[in-house]
């Protein structure tokens, strides 16, 4: 019997077409997922509807106008880099996310800050070929089919001309009867010998996107036995049409295609977050730890002025993507950041504190709430879960309160406290003979009470 699961868990596609995405349209977007931080889901949307807006340019006056990259400013937690995140889903926008701070560890050794362009790069490849491989998939399914429909029934030889007519017409009745079979499922169980690519992994794959991992690509390029062979093997009927579909897939698309489109977006649609970046705010001393800094913002500089950077797919043109930096900023202020690199962040946004009520409304409002997670887990094992108003405001109360005695993570709190929460609930689940669990604030009460009570193990735990 299918489980029946909330709405929100349920596989909607849903596509936005730019032009429908108006500031107003992206904000009730972001309100789905993310709590409160309107001024700062309002600055994305505007950046966002901006882009847009360039493209309707005359070529010559698009070039002039810049991205308004963003510096948000707030605590951990508070849905910096999910706005972010869900901004770049809205339109299928290349997205990538890089601590700052990464770049002044010592011994960092063998990445450069161009490197999260060469990223940005890749993950544009990935959503370009899978857009691209879905629209090839009927054509690759059918001729998966026939490839199979080969292999199950290799075409005899005819010995003279006079049997060809009947004997063709025996085959292809027989192979229609076996299309009928493979469709309906009939011979998914049967085993059948197909050719498979064995997967090579070259030693210079540790090397991520430096110099090193680009000479390892050109020697399997000029070395074919590198690129991994084929091996026969047998495999069932229901796997080798899958394989069968990818390799068809793989072979329909034009790879040249992707590669010069997923450039074109990375370019024009780009998001690249910049998270800690307040880790790199120093200004130059004359001590280790303080040019390191500097140093960074120095090479973080021409990329978000706009450069031109060689990948494995072309040049990219740095100019239009847009960039979000984030940071908390206890220590040290956006004024610290160098003033070059200050000027390319126009638009400051503040992020504020969560509290209570935030808590209560991230729990059950957002699409994909904690509570309704919850619930659509225990759904797999067959248990209903209920919750109390009850509990849920005890739930945000104690999330609150631990953030307020000890380091305030936001709304990563919630996971911690929903997870002391459960683990009984969790672990009893498959032997649950009820299968009905209602969850008051005396049951909160009695999972937390000794770790709220002891204040050494309160910051151990939650």
């Amino acid at each position: 019997m299918p489980i029946e699961l909330p709405n929100s868990f349920k596989l909607i596609k849903e596509r936005f077409d730019e032009s429908e995405l108006t500031p107003k349209k992206i904000v009730e977007e972001l309100d789905k997922y993310i709590i409160g931080q309107e001024e700062a889901k309002k600055a994305v949307a505007v950046a966002l509807r901006n882009r847009y807006r360039r493209r309707k340019l005359p070529p010559e006056l698009a070039d002039e106008v810049v991205p308004k990259n963003i510096l948000m400013i707030g605590p951990t937690g508070v849905g910096k880099t999910e706005i972010s995140r869900r901004l770049a889903k809205l339109t299928s926008s290349p997205f990538l996310k890089v601590e700052a701070s990464k770049f002044t560890e010592v011994g960092y050794v063998g990445r450069d800050v161009e490197s999260m362009i060469r990223d940005l790069v890749q993950i544009s490849v990935g959503l370009v070929k899978t857009e691209k491989m879905q629209e090839v998939k009927t054509k690759a399914e059918r001729n998966a089919e026939e490839r199979l429909l080969d292999i199950l029934l290799p075409k005899p030889r005819i010995s003279s001309e006079s049997d060809e007519k009947i004997e063709e017409k025996k085959f292809q009745e027989t192979r229609e009867k076996l299309r009928s079979q493979l469709r309906a499922g009939l011979m998914d169980e049967r085993q059948v010998q197909i050719e498979v690519k064995e997967k090579f992994s070259s030693p210079f794959e540790i090397f991520s996107n430096t110099g090193v991992e680009e000479i390892g690509i050109q020697i399997q390029e000029m070395i074919p036995g590198l690129r991994g062979k084929t091996k026969k093997r047998k495999v069932k009927v229901k796997e080798a049409i899958e394989y069968l579909i990818e390799q068809e897939q793989q072979r329909l698309i034009d790879m040249d295609q992707v590669s010069r489109l997923a450039v074109e977006r990375v370019e024009n649609s780009g998001i690249i977050f910049l998270d800690e970046i307040d880790k790199v705010s120093g200004r130059e001393s004359g001590r280790g730890p303080e040019v390191s800094r500097e140093g960074v913002q120095r090479d973080l500089l021409p990329i978000i002025e706009g450069t031109t950077v060689n990948t494995r797919s072309g040049l990219v043109k740095t100019d239009h993507i847009l960039f979000i930096g984030a940071g908390a900023f206890h220590v040290t202020k956006p004024s610290d950041l160098i003033p070059e690199l200050q000027g390319r962040f126009p638009i400051r946004v503040e992020l504020s504190s969560l509290n209570k009520k935030d808590f209560i409304r991230i729990l059950t409002e957002p699409e994909n709430a904690l509570l309704k997670q919850y619930k659509a887990l225990l759904a797999t094992e067959g248990v209903k879960v209920k919750y109390s108003q009850d509990a849920i405001h005890k739930i945000a109360d104690i999330a609150e309160r631990v953030n307020s005695l000890n380091e305030n993570i936001g709304a990563r709190r919630l996971h911690t406290v929903m997870e002391k929460v459960m683990e009984e609930i969790s672990f009893q689940a498959p032997d649950d003979v009820s299968k009905k669990i209602s969850i008051d604030d005396d049951y909160v009460d009695k999972q937390l009470k000794d770790i709220m009570e002891d204040q050494d193990l309160s910051r151990f735990i939650l």
